[in-house]
């Protein structure tokens, strides 16, 4: 594994393929988070929202690119997410996380950050400043 500080602008992180996403994950999340809201559990409330089936919450896609950084954490920690949720995430998408280098300052490098689907589309599109200790 490189150090993060060793990498250049351009350079990419490994990436990350999550596991399809399941009704237990979205069930977990909302306990944790406490987000209840049943487009995310029932299909029923999904479809009668006009949803062809229950969605992931955002913020449980967000919360998954952490795991870009997990392997670093000796070197520093996520300051700041700034992310735009671009499409919805569905039962048994399977997500993959991506990250590249964008800027490299003396306490802080940047990152641009996707979620994709498995059918190309990004989920989430952002950037990621990671503090370095």
């Amino acid at each position: 594994m490189n150090r993060l500080l060793d990498l250049k602008k351009g350079n990419t992180l490994s990436e990350v393929q999550l596991n399809p996403v399941s009704r237990l994950d979205l069930i977990k999340y909302a306990g944790a988070s406490g987000d209840f809201n049943p487009i995310h559990t029932i299909d029923k409330e999904a479809t009668k929202a006009g949803l062809p089936g229950i969605i992931a919450h955002g913020m449980w896609t967000m919360g998954n690119l952490s795991k870009l950084f997990t392997p670093y954490l000796e070197e520093g920690f996520i300051q700041d997410y700034k992310i735009r949720f671009a499409d919805m995430v569905f039962l048994d998408d399977v997500i993959t996380l991506k990250a590249v280098l964008d800027e490299v300052h003396e306490d802080y490098l940047n990152f641009d950050v996707v979620a994709l689907k498995d059918n190309g589309k990004a989920a989430i599109k952002g950037q990621v400043r990671f503090k370095v200790y």
